[in-house]
């Protein structure tokens, strides 16, 4: 077992920054790519960015290439999401995943343990 809690969400005007964490106990995820997601009221739920363990490749969604950088702490067993020049279109719920193996990158089938989310609220 994996337990992730994701911490850091909040409310921000358009243009703010916000970093997330998320924290992981239980069997660690030694090894394991980790990746953030998110969801917003009435839409799927859909990959935001993801990153290897030794952090030597990175992979982000179209809508927040150049504004979100995805990093970990592999001696901390924490992984963040910096978010920068925020929009409205970021308010969602953003969870945190651990994946399993190397394929689905940006599918939520590739991913087996998921954090209970927190809520980012960008206002206009």
């Amino acid at each position: 077992q994996v337990q992730l809690v994701e911490s850091g969400g909040g409310l921000v005007q358009a243009g703010g920054s916000l970093r997330l964490s998320c924290a992981a106990s239980g069997r660690t995820f030694s090894g394991s790519a980790m990746g953030w997601f998110r969801q917003a009221p009435g839409k799927e739920r859909e990959f935001v960015a993801r990153i290897n363990w030794s952090s030597s490749n990175a992979y982000y969604a179209d809508p927040v290439k150049g504004r979100f950088t995805i990093s970990r702490d592999n001696a901390k067993n924490t992984v963040y999401l910096q978010m920068n020049s925020l929009k409205p279109e970021d308010t969602a719920v953003y969870y945190c995943a651990k994946a399993v193996g190397g394929s689905l990158l940006r599918s939520v089938s590739g991913y087996d343990y998921w954090g209970q989310g927190t809520q980012v609220t960008v206002s206009s």
